[in-house]
């Protein structure tokens, strides 16, 4: 796989990396993305805006270059901006690789940060010493404008030119909440939803507060996902039912929509509406705490029987499963092998779909 380096967001010659059940690979354009679909099939996806969760700034009992990068909240309410998480780099920017930025000043409880027309008090040090809590001086009102006066995407050094907020931005984005963009979203746009819906097929939105990808620290990764808060309305709760109802497939649009809906999920394979906060493994690898919460034998009979499946982008996870069902417990097999997978119960792998540039 070859990292982006452009901000581009759906070329015009981008492919569908699938994946049958046999495990055949297929590339297809991704304006095939709706062959895939079949009449009372429903698509999930995640609305999320992504928010300018980059602060430069100045740690003002060392007088220290900062940045710090928001990663987690309690509340999608727009007052929960207020008490965040953040993971605090030393000097430096995207253009520096993450794994070589400068570690920041010691940080103690009380500490104050000025990061542009912004204050914050440290509230905590979260177990790792690059991991704090912080609160916002001033009303949300406040908060949310120096936000936008003075924050930027988070960015990774493979590409290399500054983001703008619209780059971050998936087109179907509404509440800005997440910490970076639901990337599995980019692969849609209106045209394809119009698409979906002549096809037969529903379409239907949760919000979550996808995280960060990355801190540059092997003990701070471990840590990954943080929780991230979900709201489900209750037309998407409903939608779901009715799939159920019919035999149809839930495919959930990127492994933010596929923790939500784990979480969500009740014993009889119905999904609840309302707020939610899938709470995350501590400890495993980054880019799979997601999928190693579930038992190898599952003792929610939803989560062993509801037939859902999951659209993935690449450049977010690596690898999504579409299969019987999305809580099996996962494990890669094989490091050097990127579609090396085992299911660790009775569940089999149907297919696998990525967007890929």
């Amino acid at each position: 796989m070859t990292a982006a380096h452009l901000p581009i967001q759906r070329p015009k010659e981008a492919k569908l990396f699938v994946i049958d059940r046999r495990g055949r690979f297929r590339h297809w354009p991704r304006s095939r993305l709706v062959d895939l679909f079949c009449p009372g099939d429903l698509v999930i996806a995640n609305d999320a805006a992504t928010l300018p969760a980059s602060l430069s700034g100045i740690h003002l009992r060392s007088g220290c270059v900062i940045e710090i990068r928001l990663a987690g909240r309690h509340s999608l309410a727009a007052d929960g901006i207020r008490h965040s998480i953040a993971v605090v780099f030393g000097a430096g920017d995207f253009r520096i690789r993450t794994e070589d930025r400068q570690q920041p000043p010691e940080l103690k409880t009380g500490d104050q940060l000025a990061l542009g027309p912004l204050r914050a008090t440290v509230e905590g040090i979260l177990g790792h010493p690059r991991l704090v809590q912080l609160v916002f001086d001033g009303s949300p009102n406040e908060i949310w404008e120096g936000l936008a006066r003075h924050g930027r995407p988070i960015q990774y050094s493979h590409v290399r030119t500054p983001l703008a907020l619209w780059d971050v931005w998936t087109p179907i984005a509404g509440p800005p909440v997440a910490f970076e963009p639901p990337s599995a979203g980019f692969a849609l746009d209106w045209n394809t939803v119009g698409s979906l819906k002549e096809r037969g097929v529903q379409f239907a939105t949760i919000t979550e507060a996808a995280g960060i990808s990355s801190t540059g620290d092997l003990e701070l990764d471990a840590l990954l996902p943080f929780d991230e808060p979900y709201y489900i309305p209750p037309s998407t709760a409903l939608a779901i039912r009715n799939a159920q109802t019919r035999d149809g497939r839930v495919v959930a649009v990127g492994t933010t929509v596929v923790r939500t809906l784990e979480d969500a999920a009740a014993l009889d394979g119905s999904v609840r509406s309302g707020e939610g906060w899938p709470h995350c493994a501590s400890g495993a690898p980054a880019a799979y705490a997601w999928s190693m919460r579930s038992s190898p034998a599952p003792t929610n009979p939803a989560r062993a029987t509801t037939s859902y499946c999951v659209l993935s982008s690449m450049t977010k996870r690596l690898g999504a499963l579409i299969g019987t069902s999305s809580f099996a417990t996962i494990a890669r097999t094989n490091l050097e092998t990127p579609f090396s997978w085992k299911i660790s119960n009775t569940t089999t792998v149907h297919s696998i779909v990525s967007c890929t540039p």
